[in-house]
């Protein structure tokens, strides 16, 4: 009886034993979101891809969004790298100081008004210059968004250098920040995120930087009284989707082919159209907005473009020493994006 009693005692053991793997199959995703709760981003594009995870793996990948960012924005990286959340997107010009690869469609003046043939471009460049640069985290996918612009807070547009000079200047961090500092402008630089703080407060009378989607989502349209048009895109922002190690292990080879399948290129694409197709309905509210639209002189352009020189010269030098044919990259970059744009 003691005999039988202890057969059964093992048998409910074995059983019981099995059950976790069985609850435990679905692997859980938490993937941060650092902009605003109403963003595309964090109301489209990352649940929208959830989804697709979910489908592609027949369950087994599921995952969610807090409803509040957990970390800044120049904290994604790191805190996937901690594990504090399993996946975020990071803003590539906050981690300049540990990324070359990923800031080549980021050089000024070398990008397009199309921000999927950007996307596809840089996504090829990733994988024939840089595929490995991201090594303390797996790269699902990588895109560039609409060209940043420039824009005044005050009835008087910025049409010339002496306009740009004399004004105070909220930027995005890097290069169009040193932009504006080289021509002798007086800027304030921080994160997108941040923007609406110092622009709203009257601190800056420009800025320089955001596209249409951004100044609707920052809510600074009621601070923007005109943009300044440039033949050629000035700035063009990228973003690369990453997520934890130890995390993607768990994982199955399978599965992780399905993902990849339904990232990379593609939903870096998908999110860079969205962000054409919310820019494009800004911009063409403008009249409405009391927006109005100006051209800056050639000697302003002109300006600006002598002065992202040495931007993109110490880039260079910067990530060939970091073992990266900056040269090849840039020029491969600007071949498929021309090709891509016909």
């Amino acid at each position: 009886m003691k005999i039988k009693t202890m057969f059964l005692g093992l048998g409910t053991a074995i059983v019981l034993s099995s059950m976790p793997t069985l609850a435990q199959a679905k692997t859980r995703l938490i993937v941060n979101c650092f902009w605003p709760p109403q963003h595309f981003v964090c109301q489209e594009i990352l649940p929208g891809w959830l989804e697709e995870v979910e489908k592609v793996t027949e369950g087994r990948v599921v995952g969610n969004i807090p409803p509040k960012s957990v970390a800044p924005p120049p904290e994604q990286l790191g805190s996937v790298e901690k594990g504090v959340v399993d996946a975020a997107v990071q803003f590539n010009g906050l981690i300049g100081n540990r990324v070359n690869g990923a800031l080549t469609a980021m050089q000024p003046f070398v990008g397009a008004f199309n921000g999927p043939a950007m996307t596809q471009a840089q996504w090829e460049t990733n994988r024939k210059f840089f595929p490995d640069e991201f090594e303390t985290v797996e790269l699902l996918s990588q895109w560039v968004i609409t060209p940043g612009r420039l824009f005044s807070t005050t009835d008087e547009p910025v049409k010339s250098l002496d306009d740009f000079v004399s004004r105070k200047v909220w930027a995005l961090p890097g290069p169009l920040a040193n932009i504006g500092k080289s021509l002798g402008a007086g800027v304030v630089a921080t994160p997108a995120v941040k923007s609406n703080e110092v622009i709203s407060r009257g601190v800056v009378d420009a800025h320089l930087g955001l596209g249409g989607d951004a100044i609707q989502s920052f809510q600074v349209i009621p601070y923007t009284k005109s943009m300044t048009q440039f033949s050629k895109a000035i700035y063009t922002t990228t973003f690369s989707f990453v997520i934890n190690k130890d995390k993607w292990a768990e994982i199955s080879a399978e599965d992780q082919e399905a993902i990849k399948a339904i990232s990379q290129d593609k939903l870096g694409m998908a999110a860079s159209a969205k962000w054409d197709s919310v820019s494009a309905g800004v911009y063409g509210k403008f009249e409405e907005l009391g927006i109005t639209t100006v051209d800056a002189d050639p000697g302003l352009e002109e300006a600006f473009m002598s002065a992202a020189k040495p931007i993109t010269d110490a880039w260079k030098a910067k990530a060939t020493e970091a073992g990266i044919d900056a040269e090849a990259a840039l020029a491969f970059y600007q071949e498929r994006l021309a090709e891509l744009t016909k």
